[in-house]
């Protein structure tokens, strides 16, 4: 049974993003194990990107942030190695494919498995490509993770079907960044997803407050919240731990 499950066995789950590296990756260790102290049930780690296509302002500048400061993919491995010292919850990466290509498929999802990474997101590779990524991350026990956007219809079986850790369903057309009120109907996209897999599914993009949470986990098996939480990185920086920890107490009691 794949790692990811954990995150999904008491109940629903809370998931944060952070991008890696900004301000510096001991910021992020430290914000990592702020949330998983706080509740967090699942990490996404973003692995910075030059063109991040599905990302809004907030993480677009924190990626270039990090970016400048230096941070690679090399650099990140260590510090999930670091992380899973202590840090028991599932982690998975959310990047583009042309990091994980650059990168050599094989070579960074060989060193997945030997670091402790449980999941793989690219949300620019649409459910038709992923074979190219599919046979070495089943090679290497990683869950390729599909994402399912409001466009996605007729196409919400199929991806269903053949999904592997969890279910990433996108909230809202567009990109990634906080949002007033979200408006798609997530009901019957869920009511798809349940009549053709077990696999738990979580929301995301979007989902900035603690009603917002409640109501999505009310609808899926989680919610999960990335520019917010980066956007408390990019004002508190070095001091942004602690924030982001009470930041994920409140979400996590929310739902």
């Amino acid at each position: 049974m794949s790692n990811i499950r954990k995150a999904f066995a008491d109940g629903k789950a809370f998931i944060p993003f952070i991008t890696c590296g900004d301000p510096d990756l001991e910021t992020t260790a430290a914000c990592v194990r702020a949330a998983v102290k706080n509740g967090a049930d699942l990490i996404e780690l973003g692995i910075p990107f030059s063109d991040p296509t599905a990302e809004g302002p907030v993480i677009q500048d924190a990626s270039l942030r990090a970016l400048k400061g230096g941070v690679t993919t090399d650099k990140i491995f260590d510090l999930v190695r670091e992380l899973r010292r202590d840090v028991d919850v599932p982690m998975v990466f959310m990047t583009y494919a042309n990091v994980v290509f650059s990168y050599g498929t094989e070579r960074f999802a060989s060193t997945c498995r030997d670091i402790g990474i449980d999941g793989l997101i690219l949300p620019d590779v649409p459910y038709e490509e992923k074979e190219e990524f599919l046979p070495a991350c089943r090679k290497y026990g990683l869950d390729l993770i599909s994402l399912i956007a409001p466009t996605s219809q007729d196409r919400i079986a199929m991806i269903a079907k053949e999904a592997q850790g969890f279910l990433y369903i996108v909230s809202s057309l567009g990109v990634t960044g906080m949002r007033s009120e979200i408006r798609t109907d997530l009901e019957s996209i869920v009511k798809t997803v349940r009549q053709n897999t077990e696999i738990p599914c979580a929301i995301g993009f979007g989902i900035s407050t603690p009603e917002q949470a409640a109501k999505m986990a009310g609808t899926a098996d989680g919610a999960i919240v990335g520019s917010a939480i980066v956007k408390i990185i990019g004002e508190y920086k070095r001091e942004a731990p602690q924030h982001v920890g009470e930041y994920v107490r409140k979400m996590k009691a929310a739902i």
